[in-house]
């Protein structure tokens, strides 16, 4: 019950292109002490300042890590002074068969050992798909976990698991120390939204939280909101933070 809460950027995408600053003391106000930028490319330095004013740390970001532009995040984490970079998803037209997640895993793998040379460590996010598709039995990001390097983490959305209709402490149980993050976020428990505050919608989440065992953070993160945003999160912020006291 001790993992820390944190903020997915993505989340106030709109507020932040209209003031980013204004968007970071809101979400400082509410009580948030971390964040999980989207975007540490377009202006490193600009958003180390932004946070340092603010008083937020970061708990990891989310990066293509596994495109073209890899040194280019590498470089750009030194100098926000994170050190886990989350590849936000592959998307579903990739997640064919057995070949193509180890294909998956293998590039994950390799992202892994250059990061290992800078310090730091790469983790995967999932959406629906990569448990909607069965390898032997079992849901593919299951597969992954298993075909990934021990240093290669997991974020797991809880929302997108129970979306894909998984039992979703119960594949944390199965997945163990490989989840170190939660993306959590609640709704509808369907594809399509809206979300709401955490604790507000349909997915059961102090069972997941509780069996997320190894996880370091909790970042909360609502793609789209059903109610007025802020609120939402201010909401979840005082849910979370009465379970963890629980």
């Amino acid at each position: 019950m001790n993992s820390p809460l944190a903020l997915q950027l993505y989340t106030v995408r709109d507020a932040w292109e209209a003031d980013p600053g204004e968007t970071l003391a809101r979400v400082a106000a509410i009580g948030y002490g971390a964040v999980e930028p989207y975007d540490i490319l377009s202006d490193p330095t600009g958003l180390r300042d932004l946070l340092d004013r603010h008083g937020l740390a970061i708990c990891s970001t989310h990066a293509p890590v596994l495109a073209e532009r890899q040194d280019e995040i590498f470089a750009a984490a030194a100098v926000v002074g994170v050190d886990t970079i989350i590849a936000p998803g592959i998307t579903a037209e990739h997640w064919t068969g057995p070949a193509a997640v180890r294909t998956i895993a293998d590039r994950l793998n390799a992202a892994a050992r250059a990061a290992a040379g800078h310090g730091l460590r790469i983790g995967y996010h999932n959406h629906f798909w990569e448990l909607e598709l069965i390898i032997d039995g079992r849901p593919a990001l299951e597969a992954l976990a298993e075909w990934t390097d021990p240093e290669v983490i997991l974020e797991l959305d809880v929302y997108w698991a129970a979306a894909a209709g998984v039992d979703v402490p119960d594949l944390l149980g199965r997945l163990g120390d490989k989840v170190r993050y939660l993306h959590v976020k609640d709704g509808p428990a369907d594809k399509v939204g809206p979300w709401t505050a955490v604790g507000a919608g349909r997915v059961d989440i102090p069972p997941i939280l509780d069996a997320a065992k190894a996880a370091e953070w909790w970042a909360v993160e609502l793609d789209e909101c059903a109610t007025d945003l802020f609120d939402a999160l201010a909401e979840s912020h005082t849910y979370l933070t009465e379970y963890r006291g629980n």
